[in-house]
């Protein structure tokens, strides 16, 4: 069964870890607003979390931010609080064609990588999944420093969105375009 579908509500599993391998790649995060719970985590995503119980999401923000969320419908909250945020990486499903992807990506991010390959996530255990994710990933980019860590990352192709370009203006563009026929 894919990662994709392990993490539907409906399979009672949201929480994955991401492989060390790519956090090593990446860099030091100052917050991880999506971390498992303290006393079961295997490695450290970042200096700072905050587990499911905790809510991320209504918590302070602060500093380079790493944001592997649920996947699925609540996903698009967590990026659009991190597009708002606008310093850290985020890892999703490389759904391109979808509204959540031109709302918070094409019109927020400043780059996408799209990883070589089909990860295999940890469970929170920290063992690593037999299956892969089921899908392609991407990591997207908010703030200059992430991209230039995408880049050094060397986890696969890097796709330059924006520069320093107003992200409520693109998020704006975007917005318009993901209304339109076919952006479901």
């Amino acid at each position: 069964m894919s990662l994709s579908g392990h993490q539907s509500p409906v399979m009672g599993k949201d929480e994955w870890l991401t492989p060390p391998e790519i956090l090593a790649r990446l860099g030091e995060f100052d917050l991880d607003p999506c971390a498992p719970m303290h006393n079961i985590r295997p490695w450290e995503t970042a200096k700072k979390h905050y587990c499911k119980e905790e809510n991320g999401l209504q918590q302070q923000w602060s500093g380079r931010v790493w944001l592997n969320p649920p996947f699925g419908k609540v996903a698009v909250n967590w990026l659009r609080r991190m597009a708002k945020h606008g310093n850290g990486i985020a890892l999703i499903p490389a759904r391109t064609e979808t509204a959540m992807f031109y709302e918070c990506v094409w019109g927020a991010a400043h780059a996408v990588l799209f990883i070589k390959g089909r990860p295999h996530f940890h469970h929170v255990s920290g063992e690593r999944a037999s299956f892969n994710s089921g899908a392609p990933i991407c990591l997207v980019a908010y703030g200059q420093e992430n991209v230039y860590a995408l880049r050094r990352s060397n986890l696969g192709v890097v796709l330059a969105i924006k520069e320093e370009a107003d992200n409520d203006n693109c998020a704006a563009i975007a917005m318009s375009a993901a209304k339109e026929p076919g952006h479901e």
